[in-house]
């Protein structure tokens, strides 16, 4: 009796990893992980998006409910020594494969991406997959938007988000009960004036913010083989978490103090419904029942972070260390040159 009972429960848990999380009222997570730039010196923006779909994907939420907006221009990218791959950390695996590409190149704009988070379906036919979040009022959203900003700002290749309108469509999806709960990271310099003074505390909506209304997020793990920067600091940080606590205990707010204490290049912040940090982290990210007894592997520690907005000169200086050709170390200092004039 007792063996069955116990096979009965393993075949639940191994039917729900399989199937997606289900809400305890019967919801779904819907995600929507947002990357809003391009070119090779961003490397690290859909390596954040990339790996938080890995996530999401290994914890049962499945490719039905995750749409995904990156201009997709990194993997296999002329500069890209490792051609179809894509890693977030120092000697990390491949956060690449098998990602949903339902958005990319020029269709990665601010207009798409309200049209995609507000559910518009007739707005987005004909553009990319055309899917949209169509949650309903029992469904939980997670949306994570990794990108630069400015104060009131985040931007896209080809345009910016303006803080007003997020909130606008925020209230719209509020009212019109899209959703039970919904949870924004948002990887950005300057990404808590998105929300500062802005985001009511009653619309069910708990944001996290890398850094406060006035300061750059940070970039990090620069690989000397790709000649680029691998990730952001507080989108590793949260991830980290994710991968290494059971996040059917954890809580948000849990998670976001670990991270604001682990990012220290930036101070991160929290705006909005703060009730819902009290809910568990899994409402959102779904959970993966084989890794809820599995060692934690910590990751090399952060070094070399510098500020978002510092990285094409970065990357440049370390080139120029790095290079022993004096024509190369020419061609170098003239784009520094050339860069650092402009900036």
């Amino acid at each position: 009796m007792y063996r069955g009972v116990v096979v009965l429960i393993s075949s639940l848990l191994l039917l729900c990893s399989v199937c997606g999380y289900q809400l305890k009222n019967g919801g779904k997570i819907w995600a929507l992980l947002v990357a809003g730039s391009n070119e090779y010196n961003n490397y690290r923006h859909q390596a954040d998006v990339c790996h938080a779909y890995q996530i999401l994907h290994k914890n049962g939420i499945p490719d039905d409910n995750i749409i995904v907006m990156m201009y997709d221009d990194i993997a296999y990218n002329v500069q890209n020594p490792t051609k179809g791959i894509i890693i977030n950390q120092p000697n990390g695996s491949d956060v690449y494969n098998g990602v949903p590409k339902d958005y990319t190149g020029e269709t990665v704009n601010s207009t798409n991406f309200l049209k995609v988070l507000t559910g518009d379906v007739e707005g987005m036919k004909g553009i990319g997959s055309g899917r949209v979040i169509e949650s309903g009022p029992n469904d939980h959203v997670f949306v994570n938007f990794v990108d630069h900003g400015a104060p009131g700002i985040l931007g896209f290749p080809s345009d910016e988000l303006y803080a007003d309108d997020l909130e606008k469509a925020l209230r719209k999806i509020a009212v019109n009960r899209q959703f039970a709960q919904l949870v924004f990271y948002v990887e950005a310099c300057e990404s808590g004036s998105m929300f500062d003074s802005l985001l009511p505390d009653d619309l069910k909506i708990f944001v996290v913010t890398a850094a406060d209304p006035k300061e750059s997020s940070y970039a990090c793990y620069f690989d000397n083989t790709r000649e680029t920067y691998l990730g952001d600091v507080f989108s590793v940080m949260w991830m980290q978490d994710s991968e290494e606590e059971n996040l059917l205990k954890e809580t948000l707010h849990h998670q976001y103090e670990v991270v604001r204490s682990d990012t220290n290049t930036s101070h991160v912040e929290e705006y909005g419904d703060l009730d819902i940090g009290s809910m568990h982290v899994s409402d959102f990210l779904g959970y993966q029942t084989s890794n809820l007894n599995s060692p934690k592997t910590e990751l090399p520690p952060i070094n070399d972070a510098v500020p978002s907005h510092h990285v094409p000169v970065a990357i440049l200086e370390r080139r120029l260390e790095a290079s022993v050709d004096p024509k190369e170390k020419q061609e170098i200092r003239f784009q520094l040159h050339r860069l650092l004039k402009v900036s």
